[in-house]
C-alpha cells in the first residue's frame, strides 16, 4: 500500500483569507480548526515563479513558493508537509513559517530512518499550528491524516 502527501496545513481562516486570490487552492478542514490545502498540479503551476533552487530541501515545493508560505505566515503560523510511503517505508519532511520566518526548520526523516523522540516531521509541525494529539495517538492521527492515502483524494 501507498501513501503520499503534499500540501499546505493552516488554520482554517487563515488559509480561506489567503486563498482568496487562488483559483486553483482547494481546502479541507482536517480537524482542530486547521485545513489542509493539497498541492495539485494546477495549484503547484498557479504559485511557482521559477525561481529558486527547489529550496528546503522538498521535492516537491513549487520554486519560489516558499515565499508565499512565509508571507501567508504574517496571518499565523503555516506548514508546508510531504509525505510518501510505499509498503510501510518512506519518507516525511516538513516546515513551518510564522510572522514571516521559518520557525520549524525544515525536518526530515528519510527511508529507513526512525522517527525521533519528538514525533515524525509531519507531527511536529501538527504540533506546532497548536494539534493536540490524544494518548493513543500521535497529531497526524489526531486531525485524520490518514483518511486519505493519495494526495488528489483529499480534493474528489
Amino acid at each position: 500500500m501507498s501513501y503520499d502527501l503534499h500540501a499546505v496545513i493552516a488554520d482554517q481562516e487563515i488559509l480561506h483569507v489567503v486563498t482568496r486570490a487562488l483559483p486553483a487552492a482547494r481546502l479541507v478542514s482536517i480537524g482542530q480548526g486547521l485545513s489542509l490545502m493539497p498541492m495539485t498540479d494546477a495549484l503547484c503551476e498557479a504559485v511557482a515563479d521559477g525561481s529558486g533552487d527547489g529550496a528546503w530541501g522538498f521535492p516537491r515545493l513549487p520554486r519560489g513558493f516558499e515565499k508565499v508560505l512565509a508571507d501567508w505566515s504574517s496571518e499565523g503560523p503555516v506548514a508546508y508537509v510531504e509525505a510518501e510511503y510505499f509498503g510501510g517505508v518512506g519518507e516525511q519532511r516538513a516546515a513551518v513559517w510564522d510572522a514571516g520566518t521559518i520557525v520549524l526548520a525544515p525536518l526530515h526523516v528519510a527511508e529507513g530512518e526512525p522517527f525521533p523522540p519528538a514525533g515524525g516531521p509531519v507531527s511536529q509541525a501538527l504540533r506546532r499550528l497548536g494539534v493536540v494529539a490524544g494518548p493513543a495517538e500521535d497529531e497526524f492521527s489526531a486531525v485524520g491524516l490518514d483518511r486519505h492515502r493519495h494526495n488528489g483524494a483529499w480534493v474528489s
